[in-house]
């Protein structure tokens, strides 16, 4: 009876190189999608940071706006207040007051028709017009981010700093909403107190918009 014996001999050499081999590429392939992923995260956080300077910027024209506007109807209101014979609907006042008040508020008060007085005064009947302006402050872009996550890559003071800046831009915008509703229902006396409030923390948001316009960059 023969008996083979099989001598195989490995070649350590070999095989040592292909487990490097698929080391090194497995390790590739794990830091090219992490890298991919990387610079998704990267283009995705440019793209918020843009769309939310974007709109702080638009929201930033209309508050400007705004509290351009609502000094003028307190202004107004005060100077008007003096000569309102007891409504907003007739005055008490010579031509030349009245001509001053006009020069100064063009169409606050409209006159409709007059009766001569005492004294080359005049009692001026007509109407009050007061043009309140009621624009929507906009977080699409700052909502739209945070859905997305992408807050998450922000630092902290970036991010500490948005979410003052969007909640104080919706208390001014809930101010801005009573505004409407007193003007609705006549409150004037009430539109003034709340005018006044809008124009407080409007400063401060004004503040805040260019605050985040110069450090939103940072957010990256």
């Amino acid at each position: 009876m023969r008996f083979f014996k099989l001598n195989r001999k490995l070649n350590l050499k070999y095989i040592f190189g292909e487990i490097l081999l698929l080391f090194i590429g497995i390790n590739l392939a794990i830091w090219f999608n992490n890298w991919n992923a990387s610079k998704k995260i990267n283009e995705e956080k440019k793209v918020a940071i843009s769309k939310i300077a974007e709109e702080i910027k638009n929201n930033k024209i209309e508050i400007d706006s705004v509290l351009i506007n609502s000094h003028r109807i307190i202004n107004a209101y005060q100077d008007f207040k003096n000569v309102y014979a007891g409504n907003t609907a007739a005055i008490n006042a010579n031509p030349t007051q009245l001509k001053f008040l006009n020069n100064k508020y063009p169409d606050y008060f409209r006159v409709k028709d007059s009766i001569a007085m005492d004294n080359g005064i005049f009692h001026y009947r007509g109407v009050t017009r007061i043009n309140l302006e009621i624009p929507t402050l906009t977080e699409i872009a700052w909502k739209t981010t945070t859905t997305l996550n992408v807050t998450s890559e922000f630092n902290y003071e970036c991010l500490y700093e948005l979410e003052s800046l969007y909640n104080l831009q919706r208390r001014v915008q809930i101010e801005i909403n009573k505004s409407a509703d007193a003007m609705q229902q006549g409150k004037l006396d009430e539109l003034m107190v709340i005018l006044e409030f809008i124009n407080q923390l409007g400063s401060q948001l004004q503040s805040d918009y260019e605050s985040v316009k110069e450090n939103i960059l940072n957010c990256s």
